[in-house]
This record gives structure tokens, sequence and C-alpha cells, in this order.
């Protein structure tokens, strides 16, 4: 590893948190590139469990710098309390840097964020967190967000703060709500917590960069997954920013020449949180068997994930958009017990909207517009599950050869469909359920 990009490669909670904790242990530092406390990472260590919303995974490991970059967007008391929280539960924070170039939510960005929520339609409504996340990004895009950089001025900061209020104000009387907004608490309080984060902010990129030419090794974590990107996602039922790992250049200012690695995380089936379309979703008891199974509730808003079988369109078109390099195969132990399984391997479409989008009726690819994933139909393929394995089964297994002949043959199906090969394959939440097929770590 010299730099490694690990990014999910479905709807997010693949369980990359685990799997960020267990590359980190070579590591020299960590860097979380997009997105912010809209997502969550659950790492369990010795009985432990840490969930953590903007801090890298790595910090558990210790004496690992865990950088939160560019390309992210920070409510500052959150990380404060995140910083406390792991203080608290003996983990060290002296190594966490925080990006002078990240921008900062405001208490005003969460207001708006419900009162776009609120506004839209139902059947329009995106499934957001209303963590302030998608008008940070806005205020980003427009050029008139605070960054946190800007901590270190105190009358540029007001005047920021104030024309955020100003703004703020007038986006909700578009709306037809008075909001009420104190800019002076706003600022004291931001000025009180900048305190404690100031010591932590530093220019990430020249750091990196200075990591990068000494040779040591970076971790690139990525937040959600490739189809809740901006771009590549199921719009508009997707995050706010890019979650592909193009943008890990980007929001890390580490040149895309100097990655090395490509990681993308699988779980063993597929699950999505909130609104939007979902070809292989299982609406019966299979489906909450999964869900009870798995623990399939957010780790940042406890909302239960809908489930569904494994989708290799995205998968295949999730390691083509993000030249995937190798797969991490997580939660196969959930799939225990099942006589049968099935495997999505691609979609039906009708020939009219096939006609219309100048495709073929049968899809390898994710489509790019959500009306027509709206009417894809899963093509299923029907293997054999490994009912010979229980509970206590996973405890006992140390290698490939402990592995069902059934999972063996699964795993040998998504490396042949998604023409990539799957280096680690993890079947439980503790780090040592987990197994390197490919001797690297």
């Amino acid at each position: 590893m010299v730099c490694t990009i690990l990014m999910g490669t479905q709807w997010g909670d693949e369980g990359k948190g685990k799997i960020t904790d267990i590359l980190a242990e070579k590591a020299d530092a960590v860097v979380r590139y997009q997105g912010g406390n809209n997502a969550g990472h659950t790492i369990v260590v010795g009985g432990r469990t840490f969930k953590l919303h903007l801090v890298p995974s790595g910090v558990i490991r210790g004496n690992k710098m865990a950088v939160i970059g560019d390309g992210t967007v920070i409510d500052p008391w959150v990380l404060k309390n995140e910083l406390d929280y792991l203080e608290d539960a003996g983990i060290n924070t002296a190594g966490v840097v925080i990006s002078d170039r990240a921008h900062l939510i405001m208490p005003y960005h969460k207001q708006l964020d419900g009162l776009q929520e609120a506004a839209r339609k139902d059947g329009g409504k995106v499934g957001t967190t209303g963590r302030g996340i998608g008008p940070c990004y806005q205020d980003k895009a427009a050029r008139v967000g605070i960054r946190v950089g800007d901590l270190r001025y105190p009358t540029l900061l007001k005047e920021k703060v104030e024309n955020g209020v100003r703004n703020a104000i007038l986006a909700g009387n578009a709306m037809g709500v008075d909001l009420e907004i104190d800019e002076v608490s706003v600022l004291r309080s931001l000025t009180e917590v900048g305190m404690t984060l100031l010591p932590h902010v530093r220019d990430a990129p020249l750091l990196l960069n200075g990591l990068v030419e000494s040779g040591k090794n970076i971790l690139l974590e990525g937040a959600q997954g490739t189809f809740l990107d901006i771009d590549r996602g199921t719009y508009p039922f997707v995050t706010s920013s890019s979650c592909t790992a193009g943008y890990a250049s980007a929001g890390s200012g580490i040149g895309p020449f100097d990655i090395d690695r490509i990681m993308g995380v699988v779980k063993a089936y597929t699950t999505r949180v909130g609104e939007g379309p979902f070809p292989t979703e299982l609406k019966d008891e299979v489906g909450k068997l999964i869900q009870e199974r798995g623990g399939e509730y957010g780790t940042t808003t406890n909302r239960p994930r809908r489930c569904g079988w494994l989708d290799l369109v995205m998968v295949r078109s999730s390691v083509r958009w993000n030249s995937i390099t190798d797969l991490a195969l997580t939660k196969v132990d959930v799939l225990s017990g099942f006589n049968d399984l099935k495997i999505c391997t691609g979609y039906r479409i009708p020939l009219e909207d096939a006609e219309n989008h100048g495709l073929g009726t049968e899809l390898r690819y994710f489509p790019s517009h959500i009306k027509l994933l709206e009417k894809a139909t899963p093509v299923y393929k029907k293997v054999k599950g490994w009912t010979e394995m229980t509970g206590d089964d996973w405890k006992l297994v140390k290698g490939q050869e402990d592995l069902p002949g059934a999972l063996l043959d699964y795993m040998s199906m998504i490396e042949r469909e998604v023409n990539s090969s799957i280096s680690i394959v993890s079947f439980g939440r503790e780090r040592e359920h987990t197994i390197d097929l490919s001797g690297d770590l």
C-alpha cells in the first residue's frame, strides 16, 4: 500500500468501517475525502463498538494520522462531540487533522435541509438525513460557504456568518417560513467550538503530499457508496457529494497518479436507506429476515434499511466507473441457512423504453435515468446457499479452506460477472472475523 482508496460499490452501508480499520493497520494516514456526518462507520474491536461519523475509522488503530479532507463538510459541534467521545473511550485524538479547506455546516443549514425536504411532494422526497449536508454543499457551490480556515480570521468569520444568516432567512421567506436565527449566538458558539478545533487544523494537501513523497502509506476512506454519488447515482435520491473513486483525488489533494489501489466493498446482498427504486428489493419475509440478521439499521439515523438480493449490475458498473482493482466481500454470514439464493446478473426493460434510450432490452450496466430503472426487471441466477454454517461455525473459520463450497462458488460467480477479484472476505463484526485472500494484509 502506498495510496489506496476504499469505497462502497452499492448504496453505502457495505461494511466499509470494518475494512478501513483492517487496512489501516499498515497505513500511516487515513483520509476521509467527502461527505459529512450523514454517513456513519461502525467498528467493533475487542467487544467494544465505536460509531464514527466524521473522524476516519482508522483513528481506532492508534498512532495513525486521521485526516478530514478538503471535500468534506463538517458540523463543528458534532466533530467536537465525536473527539470528546473518542477521548473518553481512551482513543488518542492527537493525530486528527482537519483540512482548512473543508466547509462548515451551520445551524441554519440544518433548518433549511428540513424545510427543503418538507416542501418536496410525496414521492419526490429524497430521504435526507436532515444534517444540513445539502445546503452546506449548495453554499460551497455558490461560493458563499464558510471554510474551516476562516476560523482563524474573526472579522472575516463574522462577515460570513452574517451573510449566511441573511441568505438563510431569505431562503426561508421564499418557502413561506420566517426563520428565527440569532446570528450573535451562532457566531459566539462557533467561535467557542472553533477554538477547540483549531489545534487540529492544517493545510491537508500539503501534509498528505509530503507523506506521499516520503513513501508513507495512505488510506483514502470514502463515505456512502457509488450509487449515492451526485452524478453516477440514482438521482435525485443521492447525496450531495461525489462518492466515486475519482473524487478521492479532488477531496484529498493527492494527485490521481499517486493512487495505486482502489478496493471496492460489496455486501453479500444489497441494501438501501430511504427513497428511490430498488430492482432486487425483497418485500417479503426473506427481506425481513436478512434485515434482522444483518442488523440493517442506519448507523447515523437508525432508519431500517431495505434489503434485497445481490445486484451485480450495480457492482459491475461500480467496478468499471471506479477502476476497482479488487473487492472486499462482507456479511456473508448473514446469508447462512438459506437453501437457495438469487443473484441479479442483468436487467430487462421494455422495448419502447430501450429504443427511447438507444439501448437493448437487456442491460448489464446501470441505466442513466431513474425512470428507466423503475421499469427494470432483474434477471436472476439461482445458486445454492451455505446451509451448513451456523453462528458458532463462523467462529472457527481461519482461512479460505474453512469456507463452505457453496460460498466459494458464490464468490467465483461474483468475480466472473464483474471482472474483479475478491481479496477480503468478512463474516462478522470483529476484526478477526475476516480472511485475507491476497496475502497483502
